[in-house]
């Protein structure tokens, strides 16, 4: 009988002690990999030359798995970061999907069309398997959305080849707000998703040294400074 009594209470300890099993590790974010841009995925890069997924002013990447298209963004905000697809180098009509920081320090994957210069929600989000984080005042974002859907005008066909619209900006209460420069970048050329390349683009101060009325300018200076004053 005190055989049984002890037995008894040592399960009841056991089954106290650890009420309920233990929940599996959250995996933290991934960082973006930049050594496979232009081998294994496509990427955009705007800001200082050089710059990574962690420093440059923007950055996209994607790639193809299976069906579907992984994108990577990655902005120097606190608010939002987004990639547009447009049929030209304009704002208006376009497919956009937004990363935003909202106010719980959440990131939450948003679908938007732009009407004109207005940029409206959309409630049918082609987004899955999604993921962000807001560090070091960044916004990073990875999602996938298919390659093709069916046919509507809010939802792009990402088979065909698009402008890509790169854009980010401070938010509201979890609500984007006006991107922070007036004229964000564009691709040069429309993008396919069947082709990887790294492209980097100078912001605006890097633009303006690296113009040739500048870089003459530059070597005028240079040469003044050489040959020295009469």
């Amino acid at each position: 009988f005190l055989f049984l009594v002890f037995y008894f209470i040592m399960i009841y300890s056991d089954y106290t002690g650890y009420p309920f099993p233990t929940a599996p590790p959250v995996d933290p974010f991934a960082k973006i990999r930049v050594d496979d841009c232009g081998k294994t995925k496509g990427c955009f890069r705007y800001g200082k030359p050089g710059c990574n997924a962690e420093t440059c002013d923007y950055f996209l990447s994607y790639r193809r798995i299976g069906a579907d298209v992984e994108f990577e963004l990655s902005a120097d905000t606190d608010g939002w970061v987004a990639v547009g697809f447009s049929s030209d180098k304009k704002m208006g009509g376009d497919d956009v999907m937004a990363c935003v920081h909202d106010d719980n320090g959440r990131v939450r994957i948003q679908h938007f069309y732009n009407v004109g210069q207005w940029a409206k929600e959309i409630q049918r989000n082609p987004a899955r398997d999604e993921e962000g984080v807001f560090e070091n005042n960044r916004v990073t974002c990875r999602f996938k959305r298919p390659v093709y859907v069916p046919r509507e005008e809010t939802i792009v066909d990402l088979h065909l080849s698009w402008y890509y619209l790169f854009a980010w900006g401070p938010a509201i209460q979890g609500s984007i707000t006006r991107h922070d420069i007036d004229s964000p970048p564009v691709s040069e050329r429309v993008v396919s998703i069947y082709k990887y390349e790294d492209i980097f683009m100078p912001s605006a101060a890097y633009q303006t040294f690296s113009s040739p009325f500048c870089l003459l300018l530059i070597v005028a200076l240079t040469f003044y400074l050489l040959m020295g004053t009469p």
